[in-house]
């Protein structure tokens, strides 16, 4: 049987809680459209999104081990996959408009640049005194200005909704395309669920691939009780496994746990809240979606050790140094020599679009480069010289 657009709307204000957000309530487009006749306005940004080169690119961009490294360790690509299924579920379990949940995951690192969060520490400091950088906001300004699927237009031109919660925190960011979003207190639900959602999955995965690479082994996870809980996990569903066996088993009971705390904690605090719709949690004083106080320690711990023994570790960190270098080296000459840029960027210098002056356009065209493509022009523009 068809299904509609209409039907899935129905099947929104029917099953939904009062505080997710309705298709049907959504403040629109910048510019108007003709409504889709089987999908929704989220469904559609969905689409959009995945069908969206800078979506592509995210396949060839650091998550913590510079792509390259090794085809087992997760890319931006992949842990973006794996937000999206985790918030995805959290947001059913809690009755939030699932599509948009997942939109917010799957676009939610668009704007992050080749490298990781090395390539985004040193673009904020080339930008500093020219209007910033902001992975979030650099994922706004993607959607509404940089894509241009469109003929006569800029943009992906997505629902409101989906704009606002890519500012992550609900309020005005650096950013030349966010005038028109209204601040409040706390991003909608859906990205709330969404932001948790990265959290976590970063958490566990980063766990995984930090075992991959050997910076710490099982046994100095011991240290973490996240990890000794999620080992009693596995050894309780798998009582016959030998240690080996339970390694993959752990991983999944380092999501599995936060998980089932965060969709516990999340409604017990919307219940306590008494919230009624998407603009009452959004002007609520704290986060709605959160976990437990013990989770939030828990997590933190694991954070604190990622940190000390995986984003820091010293071969990490000396990879993650010599691409700062060859990224700031990159942005520097492209900036003095614009005729290298690809021919849309030097167009954008004669026809500016919002926001633009030469040091965004640089930023811009350097922020969506994979890494091996600021690999390859650095060795040719620079290296070279």
């Amino acid at each position: 049987m068809q299904r509609t657009r209409h039907q899935f709307e129905e099947a929104e204000a029917r099953d939904l809680a009062p505080y997710a957000c309705k298709s049907t309530a959504s403040r629109g487009r910048k510019l108007a459209e003709a409504e889709d006749p089987h999908r929704t306005a989220f469904m559609r940004d969905r689409d959009r999104v995945i069908h969206s080169g800078a979506f592509r690119r995210l396949e060839y961009k650091t998550q913590v081990l510079v792509n390259g490294t090794g085809d087992n360790y997760r890319t931006r690509m992949t842990h973006t996959l794996e937000v999206a299924q985790i918030a995805r579920s959290v947001g059913r379990a809690l009755g939030l408009n699932e599509s948009l949940v997942e939109t917010v995951g799957l676009a939610h690192d668009l704007g992050h640049p080749p490298f990781g969060h090395s390539g985004e520490e040193e673009l904020r400091e080339l930008m500093h005194a020219h209007g910033g950088f902001e992975h979030n906001a650099q994922a706004l300004r993607i959607v509404d200005l940089l894509e241009t699927p469109y003929p006569g237009r800029p943009g992906l031109n997505l629902s409101y909704e989906t704009r606002s919660s890519l500012l992550k925190h609900g309020t005005k960011s650096s950013g030349p395309t966010a005038a028109d979003i209204e601040a409040e207190p706390q991003p909608w639900l859906e990205a709330q669920t969404a932001d948790a959602g990265d959290s976590l999955a970063y958490i566990s995965h980063d766990l995984d691939d930090g075992l991959r690479f050997g910076v710490f082994n099982e046994s100095e996870l011991g240290e973490l009780e996240l990890w000794r809980r999620a080992r009693a996990e596995a050894q309780r569903r798998y009582p016959g496994a030998a240690p080996a066996e339970l390694t993959r088993p752990t991983i999944h009971a380092t999501l599995a746990l936060p998980v089932a705390d965060l969709i516990a904690a999340t409604d017990a605090r919307l219940r306590a809240a008494g919230v009624d719709s998407p603009l009452a949690a959004r002007r609520q004083a704290t986060r709605m979606v959160g976990f437990s106080a013990e989770m939030v320690e828990l997590q933190a711990e694991a954070k604190r050790y990622l940190f000390k023994r995986f984003y820091y570790a010293d071969h990490v960190m000396a990879v993650r140094g010599e691409a700062r270098r060859q990224l700031r080296e990159l942005f520097l000459h492209l900036h003095d020599h614009p005729e290298a840029m690809a021919e849309w960027a030097r167009t954008r210098l004669a026809t500016p679009l919002p926001g633009d002056n030469e040091w965004r356009v640089t930023c811009d065209y350097v922020a969506g480069m994979t890494d091996r493509f600021a690999q390859q022009e650095w060795e040719r523009l620079v290296k070279r010289c």
